[in-house]
């Protein structure tokens, strides 16, 4: 497979998916601030901290309120990764990739960008903020179902699969970093109603309320929500799941390479630092150090992943 097609399959597959993971963040944060009052004068603010998109943000907004913060992550163009701009250069790099998509899956995701060229600000009046990300989670289960049930596990496959789990590993630990970084309660919450009420809808919007209570019943601890997040080897948007699919999908390039190359070292590294741990030991060293870890260490393997099939000067 050419390097430019790898490229153009990672970049489709990451950036849908990078899509689906802001409008989680911005829809678990939505709601925790209307459920819990925030004591903070910009509860948003944070976001662009954790997103490092501070300086971008203030070249057109005077002040983090939620309109601006709406706006600047779901619809601004001139945002490469807001869920707009992400729609777009996915739906842009599959253009050339009509003989290795589905037409199923194609249609949908052309479908998708034509909706997202009509969003305006108003779409959250009217249908309103819950309405417009419950329908955009749907339009990416959607997608996602068309791409299991009719892409043939070749190539192709793989280098999705690396874009997709590379992104969802580094966002689960970001959505996670949400919760600790400007949620984090005062010391005489820790533990109470709101805390819980927070953690809960964490669960949620990772898809994980269900599971967590067949797991671990319905009382809510940080530690086991901290547990499936990061460390469940068996719920598909765990940090840790992530990373074994990934790794799945990397052999199985690399065993079709010409010539074989030593493995991902950064890979290496995060699945033996997955395999090690326990939400219990994180959390007494420090659960947002070690959150900042993994998404620098995901950073560091996508630029191996780059350098070694992706790049094509």
């Amino acid at each position: 497979m050419l390097r430019r097609i790898a490229s153009h399959l990672f970049w489709t597959a990451r950036n849908l998916e990078r899509a689906e993971w802001r409008a989680r963040l911005l829809d678990v944060n939505y709601h925790l601030l209307i459920e819990s009052p925030p004591r903070d004068a910009q509860p948003w603010a944070a976001l662009l901290a954790i997103f490092e998109e501070r300086e971008l943000f203030a070249q057109s907004y005077p002040t983090a309120d939620e309109t601006s913060m709406l706006n600047f992550f779901a619809l601004d163009t001139d945002n490469p990764n807001s869920i707009l701009g992400c729609i777009n250069t996915a739906r842009n790099n599959a253009i050339s990739l009509r003989h290795y998509l589905s037409s199923e899956l194609w249609l949908d995701l052309n479908t998708l960008y034509l909706t997202a060229q009509e969003w305006t600000p108003e779409v959250f009046v009217s249908p309103g903020v819950f309405a417009f990300f419950a329908e955009l989670k749907n339009s990416f289960y959607r997608n996602s179902g068309i791409r299991h049930g009719t892409i043939p596990r070749d190539l192709a496959y793989d280098f999705m699969q690396v874009g997709i789990m590379l992104e969802r590993a580094e966002d689960v630990a970001r959505m996670l970093d949400v919760k600790y970084h400007f949620l984090l309660p005062l010391l005489e919450d820790v533990g109470g109603p709101i805390d819980m009420l927070q953690w809960a809808a964490v669960l949620r919007s990772a898809s994980g309320f269900e599971a967590y209570c067949k797991r671990f019943g319905n009382a809510i601890k940080v530690e086991n929500v901290v547990e499936i997040l990061l460390f469940d080897p068996t719920f598909p948007r765990s940090a840790r799941f992530s990373l074994a699919m990934l790794e799945t999908s990397l052999n199985r390039i690399a065993s079709l390479a010409p010539e074989r190359s030593p493995p991902l070292s950064r890979l290496e590294d995060l699945s033996a630092l997955m395999r090690s741990k326990r939400s219990r030991e994180v959390i007494k060293s420090g659960l947002h150090q070690f959150l900042i870890q993994i998404q620098d260490g995901c950073a560091a393997l996508g630029d191996e992943v780059f350098q070694r099939y992706l790049k094509t000067d």
